[in-house]
């Protein structure tokens, strides 16, 4: 979405509501590109960490993307920066559902 078109007011200024969404977004993204290996026999913390280091390398890329490419978009730093907290905090959801459901298919 062109940045003019982004609706703006003076609460949203105040909130870092833009940065939030950021957080949103990416910790969404990684969640949703692992569940199917969550689910599956093949999950492993591994998968999950380059997951998630892929989430935070395409953040960077969409930041490189505005600033060279898109039309009426801006680089921010702090935006990588969010991205990459909302990819790191789905990393520790993961990790715990994934340390859940080894306990859970344990043998006694």
């Amino acid at each position: 979405m062109p940045g003019p078109d982004v609706p703006s007011a003076p609460f949203f200024d105040l909130v870092y509501f833009d940065k939030w969404v950021h957080i949103g977004m990416f910790g969404l993204l990684t969640l949703l590109w692992s569940f199917p290996f969550l689910r599956s026999e093949k999950a492993s913390l591994k998968i999950f960490v380059a997951i998630t280091i892929g989430s935070i390398v395409y953040g960077i890329l969409m930041e490189y993307v505005q600033k060279y490419f898109a039309f009426e978009r801006d680089f921010d730093i702090l935006d990588i920066l969010a991205d990459g907290i909302g990819s790191i905090i789905a990393l520790f959801w993961l990790f715990y559902f994934f340390k859940r459901k080894q306990e859970k298919n344990k043998p006694l």
